[in-house]
């Protein structure tokens, strides 16, 4: 049995601790930024107005409702939402901020287990904290969402999880990694994984156990993340067309840059277990053990599940994604050592260590959503031009109201990617971007998704004819549209960018 004496949590500084955990958590939040609706929270947060409100959406419900059928996590945050009488903007954010904090929290108790210096843990903690917006080499991933997603939250839990198998508390690892796989299967089968190969560079004798690491074994993470039978089944045109549109999920497709970035951290804990090894630090060499063992593992994995053409269903489970985990643990461990040998008691070390992280990633989150304000707050008005028109379309338009928009519009200059459904709380016709993404998952969306599309092929020479074409196929009454609009439509609002127009 390994001990950690004088590396534990002492009762006494907790108050102290948790001060100084949502003070970083608040700068992390600040440098990441706060854009609700963006990415793959516009599923999510249309699922969990829908549970609020089920009139939402009635036309297009099955394009977020059919891949959320696996996750629990919109109905226990709408349900927190019925229970407190909170809006649900301000429900979101509390649940970003917590999962944010718990992560921090969760990173600060491993940190406590690898490291004896109070400079080196805060040092891994600041670090974190300052990267949440890092991607994870060509995995399409972020340490963080600048939303509210479930992987933040189940990232916090198997984090806590790693921390109570460090701690000894295997029992505690096994209730939390379950709560996890309730928030995101696939997110938790990795972090299950992981536990896995901990749990087992944690007893003894380690050499014995890594040497049978090359023995055939069933892949954990594999069997935990196929939950629908249709992996299986022949994959259709329209859903290649979809997966085909998506590289991130083709291995063999990254760059040089993107290689390095999956294979570096497996040279980088290599190295840190043989170094650990070599001074006697057990624990730590155990951990780098742990992780090296479980990213070759993986890796394999991924290599073998995306080289072969016949298991090209088997795409949409990323198991790349993998890095993930991995990335937060090099980022954890680098601001440690940086922590320990390089910034040390010094306040000036500090304060420039603390300004190149934390500057370096608001300069790349300003680029990436330069038309959004960096925290978009509940109640707080926006300039942005699209989010103008989804306000005025969520308080003046019939709930039942079925909208078309261009396709790509979430990829317009300005829009950075914030959903129509989500935000404007209205019906649309499939778009050609995040849709993409849930056909992906949701096979037997596809002739529908591919059907709407092509029936809004040539969308930005659209006159009258064409929209009323798409009312009399689909039922469309309203569009979304550039302003000025095409003649003949019932405008009733604009803004110099946009107008949203009723169909005659």
């Amino acid at each position: 049995m390994l001990e950690y004496t004088g590396l534990s949590v002492q009762r006494e500084k907790l108050p102290v601790n948790l001060l100084l955990i949502l003070l970083f958590t608040a700068f992390g939040f600040a440098v990441m930024g706060y854009h609700p609706g963006t990415e793959d929270d516009a599923l999510y947060l249309s699922a969990i107005k829908s549970d609020l409100n089920p009139a939402l959406y009635p036309h297009d419900a099955a394009f977020f409702r059919i891949q959320l059928q696996a996750t629990y996590f919109d109905r226990v945050v709408a349900w927190s939402a019925h229970v407190t009488g909170i809006s649900v903007a301000t429900t979101a954010l509390l649940w970003q901020f917590g999962a944010l904090a718990l992560i921090l929290f969760a990173c600060l108790s491993i940190a406590q287990k690898l490291f004896a210096e109070k400079r080196a843990q805060w040092a891994g903690v600041a670090l974190v904290a300052a990267m949440f917006a890092l991607p994870v080499a060509g995995t399409a991933l972020f340490l963080a969402d600048p939303h509210l997603h479930p992987r933040n939250v189940a990232t916090a839990l198997i984090l806590l999880a790693v921390s109570r198998i460090l701690a000894q508390k295997r029992w505690q690892a096994a209730v939390l990694m379950l709560m996890s796989f309730l928030m995101h299967p696939i997110m938790a089968a990795m972090g299950i994984s992981f536990c896995f190969f901990l749990t087992m560079a944690l007893s003894e004798p380690v050499h014995v156990w890594f040497e049978s690491l090359w023995e055939p074994r069933p892949s954990t993470a594999l069997a935990s993340a196929v939950p629908l039978a249709w992996i299986f089944e022949p994959a259709s045109p329209e859903w290649l067309k979809a997966v085909h549109s998506r590289s991130y999920c083709y291995l063999y497709q990254w760059t040089w840059y993107e290689w390095l970035g999956a294979l570096a951290p497996i040279f980088l804990f290599w190295l840190l277990w043989r170094i650990a090894r070599k001074r006697g630090e057990n624990v730590m060499a155990r951990f780098a053990l742990a992780v090296l063992a479980y990213s070759v593992f993986q890796q394999v994995v991924a290599m073998v599940m995306l080289g072969f053409p016949s298991l090209e269903r088997l795409t949409p489970l990323q198991p790349m994604r993998y890095l993930h985990l991995v990335y937060f643990f090099l980022m954890l461990i680098g601001g440690c050592l940086l922590g320990k040998y390089l910034l040390r008691t010094k306040v000036w070390r500090w304060a420039l260590f603390l300004l190149a992280v934390n500057g370096g990633m608001l300069t790349a989150q300003r680029s990436q959503f330069g038309g959004s304000d960096q925290l978009e707050l509940p109640g707080q008005a926006s300039a942005n031009p699209w989010l103008q028109a989804f306000a005025w379309i969520r308080c003046n338009t019939p709930t039942d109201a079925y909208f078309a928009m261009d396709p790509r519009y979430l990829a317009a200059e300005g829009e950075d990617y914030h959903g129509f459904r989500a935000l404007a709380e209205r019906s649309q016709l499939a778009d050609a971007i995040k849709d993409t993404s849930v056909v992906m998952q949701v096979p037997e969306l596809g002739p529908v998704w591919d059907r709407q599309l092509a029936a809004q092929s040539g969308w930005k020479n659209f006159q009258l004819a064409d929209f009323e074409r798409l009312k009399a196929e689909f039922g469309v009454d309203w569009v979304l549209v550039s302003d000025p609009p095409p003649a003949g439509l019932d405008c009733r609002w604009h803004n110099g960018t946009l107008a949203v127009c009723a169909v005659p």
